[in-house]
């Protein structure tokens, strides 16, 4: 599915090429721009409506690339804007490098068209999901602010909710208010069930009498008030359950099963959130206290009506940190293999090196790279290769401890950080996924499950954290980095240091 009116900014150092480029992707609906150079590319970003993504071809004449995407990348108004970087450099020399710096792809020339079309369109799709997500957060901390400052006015109405924070969730404050309301008003019982208009069975939020009970349920029936509260969205006053004849059929329930009753007067509050009905506050006396009157409704609706927006905010707030973790999520991500993406792994390996030089402990570094993967590509095509992916990603998950991490490093490498690891013992395990890796049968899309699937093999470098010529989280990747060269040069499918 084409994403319409699309902005797609094509650089590229061959005239030829950014003419093809452009007319494949007009052909296909996007709204495509071109330079030629670096200086026209920054220009363009500067001054043109900002693009939905960047194809840039990485030996541009007029700059060095690798820092024009790293200030690209460095700029807030385009940290988001997502990079395919395209190059007829093998990917040894350019994709492990821009991937690195924050690039979102890599495509090798001559390049495919069906190939180009679809990561383009992967990566418009990831956009326009960060887009949603970005904006969707955006409202909901308008809506908060709404709340806030709502609820800020209708505290000073009454002193009761002055114990009522933003800090708090919903359960908290269900919780402070039954115990105020009652403590005001001399209440021996004051609960809060939730329900809504013709249910058969309520739950028990929270209960002055009894703290302890929580997410009990009740049948309604039992408390014809209750529903009579919430059927009518008013708030219901019975002065004495032995004559009001509302309890007519429950007090016959009560005489037939030789129950006693010690309440005597009830007071149903209905309240709603987001304009439904969401419950009551059900105030209660019994018989050696004074009746509940209509000037005890009055107060109690007052301060509940007032509570009603600290509430609703309460839950605004749960639902945003909700949203702030999913965001962050996303953005510390990995979208294909859900693992930890290369932004987010620098900083956590960043931290670990800081943890290590203060406890004077060791981080070790596995570099693990698939042998041969652009064949599978090639031959079953990238939806398998993607699926490989995935399971490779998984299976490192499952071999790890709750400390380590596991991180896509770019393309099929994958990055494990063992904090607290001496070189001996990564070894020992690289060696374990390694063999792991070679003994794992990978599914084919579309092959029968009799075929056995692929088998794929892997190429792991190891370095540790601290030894000689290794101070920062860089030299960690390079050492690492050279070490998976060595077990390249020495024939693929090993372990090296």
């Amino acid at each position: 599915m084409i994403l319409v009116n699309a902005r797609i900014l094509v650089a590229d150092d061959d005239p030829a090429v950014l003419q093809t480029m452009a007319w494949v992707l007009k052909e296909q609906g996007y709204d495509v721009s071109a330079a030629h150079g670096g200086l026209a590319l920054l220009e363009r970003l500067e001054h043109d409506l900002p693009p939905d993504l960047l194809l840039l071809d990485v030996t541009l004449p007029g700059a060095d690339n690798y820092q024009t995407l790293e200030r690209i990348k460095a700029d807030d108004r385009w940290r988001d804007l997502p990079v395919l970087m395209v190059s007829a450099l093998p990917p040894e020399e350019a994709a492990v490098r821009t991937l690195g710096l924050g690039a979102a792809d890599f495509v090798r020339k001559p390049f495919r068209v069906r190939e180009l079309l679809a990561r383009i369109q992967a990566q418009l799709r990831v956009r326009a999901a960060l887009r949603t997500a970005r904006e969707a957060l955006k409202s909901t901390e308008q809506a908060l602010r709404q709340a806030r400052e709502e609820a800020e006015s209708r505290r000073k109405l009454v002193d009761i909710l002055h114990e009522v924070t933003g800090d708090l969730s919903s359960d908290e404050i269900y919780h402070i208010l039954a115990r105020r309301v009652a403590r005001a008003l001399s209440l021996s019982h004051c609960s809060v069930i939730l329900a809504h208009a013709g249910d058969a069975a309520g739950v028990v939020a929270t209960a002055y009498e009894n703290p302890a009970l929580r997410n009990l349920e009740i049948a309604l029936d039992r408390y014809p008030e209750i529903g009579a509260a919430l059927d009518s969205g008013r708030p219901v006053l019975i002065e004495d359950l032995r004559t009001n004849p509302l309890y007519a059929r429950v007090r016959d329930a009560w005489l037939a099963g030789d129950i006693r009753v010690a309440i005597r007067s009830v007071i149903a509050l209905p309240f709603s959130l987001d304009g439904a009905q969401a419950g009551v506050f059900f105030l209660r006396r019994t018989g050696d206290e004074p009746p509940l009157t209509q000037e005890d409704v009055e107060f109690a609706d007052t301060v509940i009506k007032a509570a009603v927006a600290t509430i609703h905010r309460a839950q605004m707030i749960e639902m945003t940190r909700a949203d702030n973790a999913r965001l962050e999520a996303l953005a510390h991500t990995d979208p294909l293999t859900q693992v930890l993406n290369r932004r987010a792994l620098t900083l956590r390996l960043t931290s670990e090196l800081d943890r290590a030089r203060r406890y004077s402990s060791v981080v070790t570094l596995l570099m693990i790279d698939l042998d041969h993967f652009k064949r599978i590509n090639d031959t079953y095509g990238h939806l398998t290769g993607d699926d490989a992916l995935r399971e490779v990603a998984q299976l490192l998950l499952n071999a790890i401890r709750s400390v380590d991490v596991v991180a896509r490093y770019g393309g099929e490498e994958f990055v494990v950080v063992l904090p607290e690891t001496a070189e001996g013992g990564a070894v020992a395990f690289a060696e374990r996924i390694r063999e792991r890796i070679e003994q794992q049968p990978f599914a084919v899309i579309g092959a029968e499950e009799s075929s056995g699937g692929l088998r794929l093999t892997a190429s792991i470098g190891v370095a540790t954290f601290p030894s000689v010529r290794v101070d920062t989280a860089e030299d960690l990747f390079a050492q690492a980095d050279a070490a998976l060269y060595r077990a390249k040069a020495d024939g693929r499918n090993c372990v090296r240091t």
